[in-house]
C-alpha cells in the first residue's frame, strides 16, 4: 500500500510541475505574438504617415 500511494504522489507532483511549465510557456508565446503584433501595427501606421496617407 505504502508503494502505491508514494507512486501516486510521484505522479501528482510530476503533472502539478508539468502544468505550471505549460502555462508560463503558453503565456510567454501570447506575449510575445502580442508584441509582434503591435509591432506591425506601428509599423503600418509609419509606413502610411511616410507615404502621404490622408488621414481623415
Amino acid at each position: 500500500m505504502r508503494n502505491i500511494l508514494l507512486v501516486k504522489e510521484i505522479y501528482f507532483e510530476a503533472f502539478r510541475n508539468l502544468g505550471n511549465f505549460l502555462i508560463k510557456n503558453y503565456l510567454q508565446m501570447y506575449a510575445w505574438f502580442c508584441f509582434v503584433l503591435i509591432g506591425v501595427a506601428i509599423f503600418a501606421f509609419i509606413f502610411r504617415a511616410s507615404t502621404g496617407f490622408a488621414f481623415q
